[in-house]
């Protein structure tokens, strides 16, 4: 009969929302499934769990106030000249209800879990909107009709499991009051209560009522016994990764083994860290194959989207996705971890996730010197987490490598190199300097009659669809296929499969195309398929980019290793750099002109001589103004608790996919899924060419813009030239 009354009152609060479309989450169900992920990550962290539970059940109690209600109907427009109304304030009027030595957490779990305390990106933080407006004026605005909403939100409370009374409204004035007082002297530092409570709310938000059954995998320690396989082609496999010391640097080829050796040196949860989108679902796809046997309910996750960014009234704030805290393992790239660095949105939550785990940077250092700097505080942010980092590189700078010895302290770090003798093994390619793709056209010509495997590899998307037009034109009966970035993902993901000849027929048996293919084919693509993507071509012809870069490119020709491979030498053909700074991008056009140079011309490129190359083009890694944007500094907080930052250093200096877009047709569909299918839909975009384009966008999932369907072709991707929004279709603006 309880069960039966209690279920009765629940459904009495059934109209009190925590989402609207298109979940329409009742607030009580949202609740639950926030606590019930609080508790998990609290008993892995070391918090307080019944502590963690009350701060996740109250943290959105505030959202049974008529105001914020009034927002999720159909049909609100919000007055431009209403004041802002934040649910997180309102929760925090039901403070007395809990013990005071309670307080600073509950406060530190709630306040602050969608806006920054101070200098938020549109003054919406609590201390924001004391100095916006007139003393009691933002407290009146949040007490609006508090006697008519504050009993439902009692009814819920005690339906949820807490001892509640009757809160008159001076006992609220007084709780906010206390709020402001304890957000106005906060310390520098992160708060873990802050991070704990965002990673539940994510989680929750994103599996809704799948919340539970997805509970039981988190925070597994993965069994890792396959990686102690043994292999004379995979030297590395060969040498003992057993070591007292906390972390790891290897040195070595591709192809000598890195990721197995990497994977045999981790204890606990694993980050992966790749620099490429393609890189990452590569690895993740190995991954889920590798451990499938020894680990049945193994939960890997695949960071796809970096951020989100918040675009309104021209002030942009950037959340990190962390993705769902507790994986066993999680493949991700550095921008997705260097929040941490510059303490974007998110920050706590992604802290929370890190802390303690074995953490994988495997060749992170290309792009630019900034790339360089951020992945040094990355580093030293890691190493203060008490993360054991290990890190593999075929292509690191001696300054760097120095760099990251001292963060780490030499005595701690186990390092990992080959011999010359066993180096010398592994030349693969002879080096071709030419002054321009259509100069290569003859030797595109011989190639195809020798039936070869040809990679192409541009720089920049634009170049690499021009190019995919030049092969159709010439070309038209060879098999070709263009990759890059700004693909949707369930298209990336089927052209990687074809790449890669990894799709399967409707009887299970690998489709042989590209890759796996018997004769000639074309692939262009762009900076993709640099790290850890299993192809083997015959030719390459590539733009010029940094040496690490270019070495990393090199790797997907001649890769197969087998007794008899080892001697045979392929043909890789650098165009030279552009002029321009401009068309050098996303590069530095001094960097570019240092690596032509620092190539050698129709000769083997030696593997022992690849330090000193790479040494000469990158002598010192500098840039001051990485260490000024850091939240973390010699061993010093330069961030006060419960604060973020609004934009992202990194956002403004590097040019990386960052944002995502999605077609007009669409639309209906991405804001209809769930979480997991939405990213189906997306395509990420760089931010600046997308964002002052005055496009629509969407207030759903990751906010893509919305580009009309004439701007992306299944074969060639995202069209940036009518991304406009003079080409919208109108029958989709009216749905």
């Amino acid at each position: 009969m309880e069960a039966i009354a209690k279920e009765i009152q629940v459904s009495s609060l059934n109209h009190l929302k925590a989402k609207g479309k298109p979940d329409h989450t009742t607030l009580y169900d949202h609740l639950l499934h926030v606590a019930l992920v609080a508790e998990k990550v609290a008993q892995h962290t070391g918090l307080d769990i019944e502590l963690a539970r009350t701060g996740a059940l109250l943290h959105d109690i505030g959202k049974a106030s008529c105001v914020f209600q009034k927002k999720l109907q159909p049909n609100y427009t919000r007055d431009p000249n209403e004041a802002p109304f934040r649910h997180e304030i309102a929760s925090l009027f039901f403070l007395p209800l809990f013990p005071e030595q309670d307080h600073a957490a509950l406060i530190e779990m709630i306040i602050a879990h969608h806006k920054s305390i101070k200098k938020d990106a549109r003054q919406g933080g609590i201390c924001d909107l004391e100095e916006r407006f007139e003393a009691g004026v933002n407290l009146e605005n949040h007490l609006q009709d508090w006697e008519s909403w504050c009993e439902d939100a009692l009814q819920l409370l005690s339906l949820l499991g807490f001892r509640t009374r009757p809160i008159s409204r001076g006992e609220a004035e007084a709780a906010y009051l206390k709020v402001v007082d304890y957000c106005e002297s906060v310390a520098p530092g992160y708060s873990e209560w802050k991070g704990l409570l965002m990673a539940a709310d994510h989680f929750a938000s994103a599996l809704v009522h799948r919340t539970a059954s997805q509970l039981n995998p988190l925070f597994k320690a993965p069994n890792l016994n396959h990686y102690n396989r043994v292999s004379e082609l995979h030297p590395l496999s060969l040498i003992s990764a057993a070591s007292e010391k906390r972390h790891t640097l290897v040195t070595a080829p591709t192809g000598a083994g890195k990721t197995d050796f990497l994977m045999r040196r981790c204890s606990g949860r694993v980050f992966y860290t790749l620099p490429f989108q393609a890189s990452i679902n590569a690895m993740y796809n190995r991954f889920c194959g590798d451990l499938k046997e020894d680990n049945p309910d193994l939960h890997i996750r695949l960071l796809h989207s970096s951020s989100s960014l918040i675009i309104e009234k021209g002030k942009v704030e950037e959340k990190i996705l962390q993705g769902h805290i507790g994986a066993s393992i999680k493949v991700l790239t550095p921008h997705q971890m260097a929040g941490i660095v510059f303490g974007t949105n998110g920050y706590e939550a992604l802290i929370m996730d890190l802390k303690d785990s074995d953490i994988i940077l495997d060749e992170i250092h290309t792009y630019t010197q900034v790339t360089r700097a951020i992945v040094l505080k990355i580093v030293e942010m890691l190493s203060k987490l008490n993360c054991r980092l290990h890190i593999g590189t075929a292509t690191m700078p001696t300054c760097l490598y120095k760099q990251i010895l001292e963060l780490l302290g030499e005595g701690n770090v186990y390092e990992v190199s080959l011999s010359e003798n066993e180096l010398e093994k592994f030349n693969r390619h002879i080096v071709y300097k030419e002054e321009s793709f259509e100069g290569c056209h003859e030797t595109l010509e011989t190639a195809l009659v020798q039936r070869k495997k040809i990679l192409l590899v541009a720089n920049q998307v634009d170049t690499a669809q021009k190019w995919f037009e030049y092969l159709a034109d010439y070309f038209p009966e060879e098999p070709r296929l263009l990759i890059h970035s700004r693909f949707k993902r369930k298209d990336r993901q089927q052209l990687e499969k074809m790449l890669t000849g990894s799709r399967i027929d409707d009887y299970g048996i690998p489709i042989a195309e590209f890759n796996t293919a018997e004769g000639s084919c074309i692939v262009v693509a762009t900076q993709v398929v640099e790290v850890s993507l299993d192809i083997s071509f015959d030719l390459m012809i590539t733009q010029c980019a940094p040496i690490d870069a270019l070495i990393q490119r090199f790797g997907r020709i001649n890769r197969k290793r087998t007794p008899h491979t080892i001697g045979e030498y392929k043909p890789v053909y650098v165009l030279a750099p552009p002029p321009s700074e401009n068309d050098a991008k996303p590069y530095e056009s001094e960097i570019l002109q240092r690596s032509y140079s620092a190539l050698p011309d129709q000769e083997l490129l030696d593997e022992r001589s690849l330090q000193e190359r790479i040494d000469a083009v990158f002598p010192t890694i500098e840039d001051v103004t990485v260490e000024k944007e850091a939240i973390f500094c010699q061993s010093r907080w330069r961030i006060d608790k419960l604060q973020h930052k609004a934009k992202t250093a990194l956002l403004e200096k590097l040019d990386i996919d960052s944002v995502t877009c999605i077609t007009q047709a669409d639309q209906e569909a991405y804001e209809a899924a769930e979480y997991e299918d939405r990213m189906q839909f997306e395509i990420p975009v760089r931010y600046h060419t997308i964002a002052y384009r005055k496009l629509d966008q969407s207030l759903l999932g990751t906010r893509p813009f919305i580009i009309p369907d004439c701007a992306y072709d299944p074969e060639k991707g995202l069209l940036l030239e009518f991304a406009k929004p003079e080409h919208y279709a109108n029958k989709y603006r009216f749905i």
